[in-house]
């Protein structure tokens, strides 16, 4: 064991003069919030799992009348609404009761901006067991999640349907979160026809805001069955026209702009030029293409795609975040010139490119 002695001069809290003034805590203090991190994650996993914002909803309540309304011991789930409501998910009354917060709010299952399948997903005993094995990918490059489970990420997750579930749930989460802000965030009044290559929710929202376009949806045949369902839900069947197949085979022409969301990040270099060939190949000169995905920015600046990321290192083989400059290259590569990246209010960008 490390053996070492602080003057009361060097005292662990005192000693500030070699720190930057940028700290706002000790750095061993800020490292120590970093490291256990994973039990936070766990905490808030573990609410999200027991469904505990759906039970509290608007109506504060007890320790005791939750754990007796979902079969809970009261004691331990006391602490853990307490700690839970340390970091601004819940919050505690002084009478004792336990309300919803606006974080809290977000780990309820029926709010369209539900969070709970990502926290459910990211603390699933075989997610974790991928991330465990982080230090394999960056001796090897490979999918820590392929070395863990002997099988790829989309293989595992296929075999057993309630993580299957999950899984659908969590993307659902992301897509309402990164499809709102992309429709704030960019003009598509100019557009007549918009092609979604797979994002059938974000193609819904689109339409919605602008009921004279319209829209063809493109993904798997087995997705595009279940996506006409979702399409009659919101009263678009008249504006959509669904179409199924693979996207490295061809997508429809025809449309005036083309739009890719989280596709690309889950691929690696190779397979994301095979699919940009072919919506090259369908669209037609002056065509736009949108692809919305996680831009990576400037050195040292706190970003969520810089942690997205090592989730791609972790669970795919040669997904990646990609920067503005990678961005670029693989859609010059097959005739596409970038004209601008708009930020949304979410953790992705809009990438904007002209098919020449």
């Amino acid at each position: 064991m490390r053996r070492f002695t602080l003057s009361m001069k060097e005292s662990l809290f005192g000693l500030r003069s070699s720190w930057t003034p940028e700290f706002q805590v000790a750095p061993p203090i800020a490292v120590l919030q970093l490291t256990t991190g994973r039990w936070v994650a766990q905490i808030i996993g573990v609410a999200a799992e027991l469904g505990l914002a759906d039970e509290i909803q608007t109506d504060p309540k007890t320790a005791q009348e939750v754990a007796a309304a979902k079969g809970l011991h009261p004691d331990p789930l006391y602490r853990l609404l307490r700690s839970l409501a340390s970091v601004g998910i819940f919050a505690e009354q002084e009478d004792g009761r336990f309300r919803q917060t606006p974080m809290s709010d977000a780990l309820r299952s029926d709010v369209p901006y539900s969070m709970r399948g990502v926290a459910r997903l990211t603390n699933r005993h075989w997610m974790t067991r991928g991330w465990m094995e982080l230090e394999h990918s960056v001796r090897s490059n490979s999918s820590a999640f392929g070395h863990a489970h002997g099988m790829n990420f989309s293989d595992y997750v296929s075999q057993y349907p309630e993580e299957m579930e999950i899984f659908a749930d969590a993307m659902d989460g992301y897509a309402v979160l990164v499809s709102a802000a992309v429709v704030e965030a960019y003009d598509f009044s100019t557009i007549g026809t918009l092609a979604a290559i797979g994002g059938s929710l974000v193609l819904a929202i689109v339409l919605a805001k602008h009921p004279a376009m319209r829209g063809i949806l493109f993904d798997l045949p087995e997705v595009v069955e279940c996506a006409s369902r979702f399409v009659r839900s919101h009263g678009l069947e008249d504006r959509v026209e669904l179409k199924g197949s693979n996207f490295f085979e061809g997508v429809p022409e025809g449309a005036d702009s083309y739009l890719l969301q989280n596709i690309l990040h889950w691929r690696n270099d190779e397979d994301c030029l095979r699919i940009l060939k072919t919506v090259h190949a369908a669209a037609r000169p002056g065509a736009k293409l949108l692809v919305v995905e996680a831009v990576v920015e400037a050195p040292n600046e706190p970003q969520f795609a810089k942690t997205l990321d090592i989730a791609m290192l972790v669970l795919t083989h040669g997904g990646k975040e990609r920067t503005h400059a990678e961005v670029q290259t693989l859609l010059n590569a097959v005739g596409f010139r970038v004209s601008r990246i708009i930020p949304t209010a979410s953790f992705a960008s809009v990438i904007e490119a002209i098919r020449d």
